[in-house]
């Protein structure tokens, strides 16, 4: 363990305001915590003021969506930051970190049980992404500009050899402004928070994005994670962006294995990437649905939180994006899973309460 010697003054007296801070950060700490976290730094010099930073700059509102509050500025910092991070994983994924409790992956998209049978009055479209970081290199709240342009590099390279499956373009993303500028789409620099805490620093130096021919895999460089695989779908067949999803991140996987730079693997965490709301498998598997009826009604919030759902609310628009919360502890296949049959359920409660019908028989148990 690194020890710094700044110019700080005592635990006490450099303890931030938490007063009005809805994250999951603010809940967490408390003097005793900081105290014992407040010496430390990893070995490329994180300190725990760095990784509390989000959280301070964005505290949140009251009724808006909690957040993590936090990002790890490497790996090391989920080993000697652990009293903390362990603290935060359980507290938003309900998920005990235990360090003889390995993660496990699933990456056999054929153990997906539908997802491709939603009904189209419905679900209108799917999205499913994961996040990956690369051994060796700081995340992007704490990297430098060299290590920012060695990953665009690597990713290049890894990327450019994709093969027959996948072929694509690489953008940076002033060639990628360059190229929609006719359609009237700038890639905006990113929102202040980010520049912050980091993550947007030197904008948009050594940032990509690798889009596939055929437009259903697209990989981001160097953004909030390394690497960020998205595969989206203007209907609701998750089953068939699940799938390519898994075919291009283990074809990616291989190719940096190859080149000595695997991503980031713990076996007591699963995949680490720099928040703690996406370690375990990095995976976000949505479904934009839309809905009347349910998203007035009283049992909503339990209903969600019995399916270990989260829900984005859009009342202008009346399509509301359903996601999985929780990323760890269970396989890519069971997260996706749970979206799958949380949506089919979400769309009968709808069609019940459309009819006027009740609902409470469709409530499920808490899974």
């Amino acid at each position: 363990m690194t020890k710094l010697k700044l110019k700080r003054g005592s635990p006490r007296e450099e303890f931030p305001s938490l007063d009005g801070n809805y994250t999951y950060m603010a809940q967490v700490l408390d003097l005793h915590m900081y105290t014992r976290q407040f010496n430390r730094a990893t070995d490329s010099g994180v300190i725990f003021d760095d990784i509390i930073r989000p959280g301070l700059e964005d505290p949140g509102t009251r009724t808006g969506p909690k957040t993590v509050g936090c990002l790890a500025g490497d790996a090391q910092s989920y080993i000697l930051f652990c009293d903390f991070f362990d603290r935060i994983i359980e507290a938003y994924h309900s998920y005990k970190v235990v360090s003889d409790i390995t993660q496990v992956s699933d990456f056999n998209y054929d153990n997906l049980k539908g997802g491709d049978d939603f009904d189209r009055a419905y679900a209108v479209s799917c999205e499913v992404s994961v996040t990956r970081c690369v051994e060796d290199y700081c995340f992007p709240t704490h990297c430098s500009r060299g290590e920012r342009r060695q990953l665009l590099m690597l990713a290049k390279k890894v990327l450019d050899q994709l093969g027959e499956e996948f072929p694509g373009r690489f953008y940076s993303i002033d060639d990628l402004n360059q190229e929609m500028k006719d359609q009237e789409i700038i890639m905006d620099a990113p929102p202040a928070s980010l520049i912050k805490i980091g993550v947007g620093r030197d904008w948009p130096d050594a940032r990509a994005l690798w889009v596939s021919e055929d437009g259903t895999l697209a990989v981001w460089v160097n953004m909030e994670d390394h690497l960020r695989l998205v595969s989206s779908r203007n209907d609701g067949n998750i089953q068939e962006a699940f799938a390519i999803i898994c075919n291009g991140l283990l074809k990616i996987e291989a190719l940096y294995k190859k080149l000595r730079h695997p991503f980031i693997w713990k076996p007591h965490l699963g995949w680490v990437v720099s928040s703690p709301a996406e370690v375990g498998t990095g995976l976000k598997a949505s479904v934009t649905v839309k809905l009347v009826h349910l998203v007035t009604h009283k049992r909503l919030d339990d209903i969600l939180d019995r399916l270990r759902l989260r829900m984005e609310i859009n009342h202008l628009s009346g399509m509301h994006k359903i996601s999985n919360q929780q990323t760890i502890g269970l396989t890519e296949v069971e997260l996706t899973q749970l979206v799958v049959d949380g949506v089919k359920l979400l769309i009968r409660i709808e069609k019940r309460l459309e009819n006027n019908g009740g609902i409470d028989d469709l409530v499920p148990a808490q899974k």
